[in-house]
């Protein structure tokens, strides 16, 4: 048995951090947790009380966040992924803090009301707010990436994932008014592991 335990459903948060162990190439056991009540059981609950997905345990170590599981998980491994100065390592926090506070919400508003409901359940309205906001982040994002292929650099790093990861509905989105993040992100979705893990979602 594997000792790194990955809880929760690769058509949620969890699709991050499935895409980080199969970038790092780690041995993991997949508990399938959803929503559908999973989450709320006495045995995951004891796991992580809030029943929030995903949550993994490493060893004695349990952990939430989908993005702070990454960067844990990269630093762990060491090598290429994670940052070797503390320049890019502080650049690291500021694209996934960026990620999680700016681009997060405003993407599933977006997908809640193009893609994912029903028709008759999705507000123009909201997904039209959702694009607005959003507008100012991307602009922030193609100016980032405008002289390099990452955002660190030259090299895809955990920064690249967790902010791809988190715009992944864009991938059905229009992106033709940032040609450079469209380009960015199909970089980072053409990684082996980027499709080894949509196909457990898709």
């Amino acid at each position: 048995m594997a000792d790194l335990r990955i809880y929760g459903i690769a058509r949620s948060r969890a699709f991050r951090v499935l895409w980080a162990a199969k970038e790092l190439g780690l041995d993991y056991e997949h508990v399938q947790i959803g929503f559908d009540g999973g989450n709320r059981t006495p045995e995951y609950l004891a796991v992580n009380p809030m029943g929030t997905i995903p949550t993994i345990q490493d060893g004695d170590l349990t952990l939430f966040e989908s993005l702070a599981i990454n960067l844990y998980l990269a630093k762990r491994e060491g090598g290429g992924l994670y940052p070797q100065t503390l320049r890019d390592e502080a650049l690291t926090w500021q694209w996934t803090l960026f990620a999680a506070s700016e681009l997060d919400q405003p993407i599933l508003d977006w997908a809640l009301h193009t893609l994912m409901r029903p028709p008759e359940k999705r507000d123009p309205a909201v997904a039209g707010k959702a694009l607005a906001t959003l507008e100012p982040k991307m602009a922030a994002l193609e100016a980032a990436l405008a002289s390099r292929p990452y955002l660190l650099g030259d090299r895809f790093t955990i920064a690249d994932l967790n902010v791809a990861s988190v715009m992944y509905r864009l991938l059905w989105g229009d992106l033709d008014r940032t040609p450079v993040v469209k380009a960015w992100l199909d970089r980072c979705y053409d990684r082996d592991s980027a499709r080894e893990a949509r196909k457990l979602r898709e």
